[in-house]
């Protein structure tokens, strides 16, 4: 089993019972017991033990949507029974995929949204490989179509990518070329990205918000760069944009920023419903710009429970709950609704961002004007504590506020960050700077820092 290396163990394997219900004695941790347990107990063992987890809302570490409103909670639970590869036994929550799917074809400018190609994924991990492998497929047949079958083939991303496309690189043997930070340059720039590519690039990669300060890549620019590659070398080179969180926000708040399918090079786009799109865990969406884009050899016709039906997807199973959701989402919130809860986050992060930088030891990388996440550092001054003091000290209060070191070329570099969510209000905004105020002074008190890098549970 795949154990986190700073996990907690136990200390005999056994679980005591309390005398709850009259009875009393311990049950195996890690093999079934002999016998049965009452509901309510084996509840409460549960739930007790849940209570150690970190608080949900005070979790600025993660993306992931950790509130929905209580009509959306009912239709998960009238819904968690539903088999979303099952489209014949429910086929109204397939033809509720189906709208979302046009929806967000629409909202990413495909050029005929009436035909839209694409589909939900467990998450945009699985999305993103579904559009590399479409990437690799083309690329495969359009050296088969000149006569030159071979290369190994290669993908072009920048060093902040998420580490669903290295697993993707890895899985599916595809050389990954990665650019590396530069001094202030955080992420991929279009003249970066071309000296990596030749005629083995399937595709290039950009990442409309970066994980590590919530910046978006130039997509424009690098089709662009793009365009003038294929006019001076006759290599034409897709792009993918990795939208796992800023496919939900730029429609929204920067609608002038190209970097959808109005660019024609920009072949697929991968989001995840679960960030921004406001869903809890376990959807994302994956859309190409039309069927072409698609190759029809990827795409299984399955018969299954009485029906033939399409498939392309990592798996099989898995629960329409979340694509329910994530409909009921659409519809409730409109475009004006989506604006205004991630106007209201991109508010609440670039005025606590502000307020963070007036503290004095913190200076900001990012501010949180384009996804509502910002990162900041320690300022070269600042020598008693580290970056990872100071997320250990947040811990005290129950927030967990991520420290990581940045990628090649910068590894000297130690930031926190912190990701702006619905439900994160400016209240909570301000109980979170009173914690960082009150730990400063104590910090400021150490002779050196305390905690390192391998000292941290949080890892990029």
């Amino acid at each position: 089993m795949l154990k986190h290396p700073n996990g907690p163990g136990s200390a005999d394997g056994q679980l005591a019972l309390e005398p709850l219900f009259g009875l009393e004695g311990k049950i195996p941790r890690h093999e079934l017991p002999d016998g049965e347990l009452p509901r309510d107990v084996a509840y409460e063992i549960i739930h007790d033990e849940l209570m150690l987890d970190g608080n949900a809302r005070l979790n600025v570490a993660t993306f992931v949507t950790t509130w929905m409103e209580p009509q959306a909670d009912r239709l998960i639970a009238e819904c968690l029974d539903k088999n979303m590869i099952d489209k014949d036994e429910y086929p109204q929550t397939a033809e509720i995929e189906s709208r979302c799917v046009h929806m967000l074809s629409r909202l990413w400018h495909a050029p005929d949204p009436d035909s839209a190609t694409g589909c939900s994924t467990t998450g945009s991990s699985e999305a993103a490989m579904l559009g590399g492998l479409a990437l690799k497929r083309r690329w495969q047949h359009r050296r088969e179509a000149t006569g030159r079958p071979g290369g190994r083939p290669n993908l072009v991303t920048g060093i902040n990518v998420q580490v669903c496309w290295e697993k993707f690189a890895n899985y599916w043997d595809v050389e990954l070329r990665t650019v590396p930070m530069d001094g202030d340059r955080y992420h991929m720039t279009a003249d970066e990205a071309v000296k990596l590519c030749d005629e083995n690039t399937i595709g290039v990669v950009a990442v409309l918000g970066s994980t590590y300060d919530g910046s978006y890549e130039p997509v424009q620019e690098i089709c662009a760069a793009l365009d003038d590659y294929q006019a001076r070398t006759g290599i034409d080179v897709p792009v993918h944009v990795d939208g796992a969180s800023g496919a939900f926000v730029a429609p929204f708040l920067d609608p002038e920023v190209l970097w959808d399918f109005r660019l024609p090079r920009v072949a697929s786009i991968n989001a995840s419903g679960h960030k921004y799109g406001l869903v809890y865990p376990g959807v994302g969406w994956i859309l190409w710009r039309d069927a072409a884009a698609l190759p029809d050899d990827l795409i299984f016709w399955v018969n299954y429970l009485g029906d033939s039906m399409p498939t392309f997807a990592l798996n099989f199973s898995r629960p329409g709950a979340q694509v329910v959701a994530q409909y009921y989402n659409f519809i409730r919130l409109g475009f004006s609704g989506y604006r205004r809860v991630h106007g209201y986050s991109r508010e609440v992060a670039t005025r606590l961002s502000g307020k963070i930088a007036e503290l004095g030891p913190f200076e900001l990388l990012t501010k949180g004007d384009e996804l509502p996440v910002f990162a900041f550092t320690l300022r070269d001054g600042v020598k008693s504590f580290s970056v990872f003091d100071v997320s250990d000290a947040m811990r005290e209060r129950g927030w967990q506020v991520p420290a990581y070191t940045f990628p090649s070329n910068r590894e000297d570099l130690a930031a926190l960050r912190v990701v702006v969510r619905r439900g994160f209000t400016h209240d909570l905004a301000d109980m979170l700077l009173d914690d960082l105020s009150r730990a400063l002074p104590r910090l400021e008190k150490q002779q050196a820092p305390m905690h390192e890098p391998e000292a941290q549970s949080f890892h990029h």
